[in-house]
């Protein structure tokens, strides 16, 4: 008789319990007992030897219970107790597609649980599952293993320490150092369920997916092997180069390379060093594009930590072939902060080929003490820092000299040159007009100076006018305070705009 392999009391704990239910459940079939048939034996005889009961069976031996058939070379049957042991080339047909093969058996007959001992192999349909040592229970067509176990379905090879397989519901449960591997990918995974009906795994516990273009992280989602769809969710993440996806949810189409995220998103590029973050997110992986909306947000950051802050309400960012972030389109009730520099517009378009900002209807942008306002506005920045600022139609800056009075520079064009995170020159081209404040060092009132020419160029230190040179044609006068004409206070088309600067980088969120 074949010996029975040592295991631990928790492996037998399940099984043990699993025999008590299944006795419950089925205690009207229990009752009635069905016999084992012998159908063939090429030698059939009893021995006292071998116990009470017990009858030996030798050459190409052929039982029956029910409707399940057992082939081996010999058996030991205990008629009584219709339980038996199967030796060589165990071989058990359950129904018309699933077969059992092993070098041993142990069955018992009024439990309908058999116990198979070395190079067992569980075939259906498709799937082939290979371990040492398997309990299968009839009642539920239930396959146990507890030390180690293959499953082969087509195109899937998963691989774990323990586990079993329901062959009616056709569907895997693999615990412990689980592994699914595909010629697309590879999963690890504490906890997962595989269907192989529908060639869908199911993911319970912290879980890995190894593909060839990035790396899946989720404790909880599933993924269609079949048409290679997936969805993940508590904490999924998925990184691509140097590009990481995260949010709440993620559903991923990589037959079409669609992707679709929802609540908490975030897409962060660390070799353009910019994070995204929204709340619905969606990704063209082969166009090469994706949207954010729902408090939408665009990061971009520096090894100093000032960061400038983007929001709007809808955020596209579009990819090089390597996934890299090369441009920003943001759309409606645009607002961005920056420790320098803050700004609003309708719509703005960030190029990171050429760290380039362009604003577009009723821009906006606020730099220490100044206001600048134009058509459209473009700004480079070099370094992470504004280095250019080109402002289009009906220009106009503002530089705040009391809470009453304002310095102003009016023309068709303006270029601003940066120096040090500070505006530092300004050149005028077309119909350009001033009107300054000029003070003495005591910050006294001293005269008002308008002037108006074809081109200026302005600089400034530390927010106030230094020098302005004119052109040939310039008209410039300077009045005595008590002299200015009230109606020169503010160039045609001023606006003071202070109320709309955002504050800090949460006030971006304001709406109008």
């Amino acid at each position: 008789m074949a010996k029975i392999k040592h295991h631990s009391f928790v492996n037998y704990l399940f099984p043990v319990i699993l025999i008590l239910v299944s006795s419950v459940l089925y205690g009207q079939q229990a009752k009635k007992k069905t016999k084992v048939y012998v159908e063939h034996a090429d030698v059939q005889s009893y021995d006292e030897n071998l116990g009470k009961d017990i009858e030996r069976l030798i050459g190409h031996v052929k039982l029956r219970h029910e409707n399940t058939l057992f082939y081996c070379d010999s058996a030991l049957l205990n008629s009584k107790s219709r339980n038996f042991n199967a030796f060589e080339n165990v071989h058990i047909i359950v129904n018309d597609t699933l077969d059992l093969y092993c070098d041993s058996l142990y069955y018992t007959g009024k439990t309908k649980m058999a116990e198979l001992f070395g190079n067992v192999k569980l075939v259906d349909k498709n799937t082939v599952l290979t371990t040492d040592h398997l309990l299968f229970d009839r009642k539920t067509n239930t396959g146990y293993y507890y030390n180690d176990g293959k499953i082969v379905n087509k195109k899937n090879t998963l691989t774990s320490k323990e586990g079993y397989y329901n062959t009616k519901s056709r569907t895997f449960y693999f615990k412990t150092d689980v592994v699914l591997v595909n010629p697309d990918q590879q999963t690890y995974s504490d906890t997962l369920i595989y269907n192989t009906n529908n060639e869908t795994a199911y993911f319970k516990g912290p879980t890995i997916i190894k593909g060839k273009e990035g790396t899946i992280y989720c404790e909880d989602g599933w993924y269609d092997t079949k048409n290679d769809f997936s969805k993940l969710v508590k904490n999924p993440t998925i990184n691509q180069n140097d590009q990481f996806l995260s949010s709440d949810s993620i559903m991923f189409d990589n037959a079409k390379n669609i992707g679709h995220a929802y609540g908490r998103v975030q897409i962060l590029d660390t070799t353009k060093r910019v994070l995204i973050k929204g709340t619905i997110g969606e990704m063209w992986k082969t166009r090469g594009m994706a949207y954010v909306t729902d408090s939408a947000t665009a990061i971009t950051y520096d090894e100093q930590g000032d960061s400038l802050y983007i929001s709007a309400d809808t955020l596209w960012l579009f990819f090089d072939k390597q996934q890299q972030t090369k441009k920003i389109l943001a759309y409606y009730n645009v607002r961005f902060f920056k420790s320098d520099m803050q700004g609003k517009c309708d719509s703005l378009s960030y190029s990171m080929a050429d760290s380039n900002i362009r604003m577009y209807y009723e821009p906006v942008i606020w730099s220490e003490k100044n206001q600048l306002t134009a058509d459209s506005m473009s700004i480079a920045i070099d370094d992470n820092v504004p280095d250019t600022l080109v402002m289009y139609n009906n220009a106009f800056i503002v530089m705040q000299d009391t809470t009453e009075t304002f310095n102003q520079i009016k023309g068709r064009d303006m270029v601003g040159f940066f120096s040090g995170n500070v505006l530092r020159n300004i050149y005028v081209n077309g119909n350009a007009q001033t009107v300054f404040y000029l003070r003495d060092e005591d910050r006294y009132l001293v005269g008002i100076n308008r002037a108006e020419a074809s081109t200026m160029d302005i600089r400034l230190e530390k927010g106030q006018v230094r020098t302005v040179a004119y052109n040939e044609d310039a008209k410039e006068t300077t009045y005595p305070p008590e002299k200015f004409p009230a109606e020169g206070k503010q160039l045609k088309g001023f606006k003071w705009l202070e109320d709309l600067r955002p504050k800090d980088k949460m006030d971006i969120y304001r709406k109008p």
